[in-house]
């Protein structure tokens, strides 16, 4: 049996409603990152699921939203910044 994507594995859960969870591992790999910043987006409320033996798992899904959720409050701050920047020149 050989190994299936995760583009497969989706295609396969999708009638059930069911979406594949990815590990560390996969997860790194998929969004080109290292182990560190998994750990850190963990800290910071990245959501995941506990598995037996206390392993984690990620929906992709769900960690995509939570990543935007991140990215739009970063750019409020960034935003936010800016303006209290112009404000002290004036």
């Amino acid at each position: 049996m050989t190994a299936q994507t995760l583009a497969e594995r989706s295609e396969i859960l999708a009638p059930t409603g069911l979406q594949p969870l990815l590990d560390t591992a996969q997860l790194r790999a998929y969004f080109g990152v290292s182990a560190w910043t998994v750990n850190e987006w963990r800290k910071a409320g990245c959501p995941m699921d506990r598995i037996p033996g206390g392993r984690r798992r990620f929906n992709l899904a769900e960690v995509k939203a939570w990543l935007a959720a991140q990215d739009e409050a970063g750019a409020e701050t960034s935003a936010e910044r800016a303006r209290k920047a112009v404000a002290g020149r004036s």
